[in-house]
């Protein structure tokens, strides 16, 4: 998320995170309650010309829409096999829209500007007992720390291969969960010496 903002004076930059993702909400339930094949390029319509009104670059569009095709083309084919051409090709467009929707709240939404969204909206768990800002930092946190764990997944990965061990789930998987396990031990040890994690 902190990697696809970008900073700008758009219409959308300038409305507030709450109605954004609303607006995310309302037009992600749309795409998934409308089973009609016609309708699902209109949808995808919608979202690139969500994506033009944020300016987003293409090369960001290109970037985000290249993990979501992988998904789409894995869901299109199992669909194809099962219910038809048809269903197949909704699920594909349909799965296009959803992510190109979700990049043009995170292209013009900042991680502080979600982070306080969540924390005022959390607001109101307090009388539960839960405290409104760990929720925003456990949001934070967790935001920040998939970049890591991505980059100990491909250290390790390349370790493994590097040893000839590419095929041994073992050799992959235990490195990968001791390390992301370390770094979680390293996060904690840090906000309880800051008094956070009491």
């Amino acid at each position: 998320m902190a990697g696809l903002h970008q900073p700008g004076d758009t219409v959308l930059h300038r409305l507030p995170v709450g109605a954004k993702v609303l607006g995310l909400a309302v037009l992600s339930l749309a795409i998934v309650v409308v089973r009609d094949v016609r309708t699902a390029p209109a949808f995808l319509a919608v979202t690139l010309l969500l994506a033009a009104l944020a300016r987003v670059p293409v090369r960001s569009v290109w970037r985000a829409a290249r993990g979501v095709l992988v998904v789409a083309l894995v869901a299109g084919a199992f669909q194809w096999w099962w219910y038809g051409a048809g269903k197949a090709a909704e699920t594909f467009l349909d799965l296009l829209s959803l992510g190109l929707a979700a990049l043009s709240l995170t292209a013009t939404t900042s991680v502080n500007e979600m982070v306080d969204a969540l924390s005022r909206w959390a607001r109101p768990l307090r009388f539960v007992g839960i405290d409104p800002e760990r929720v925003a930092l456990t949001v934070a946190l967790t935001i920040g720390a998939l970049p890591g764990t991505i980059a100990i997944a491909r250290e390790t990965r390349d370790a493994a291969r590097a040893r000839g061990l590419d095929r041994n789930p073992r050799a992959y998987l235990s490195p990968f969960v001791i390390r992301v396990v370390a770094r979680a031990h390293e996060s904690g040890d840090a906000l309880h010496a800051r008094g956070i994690g009491d």
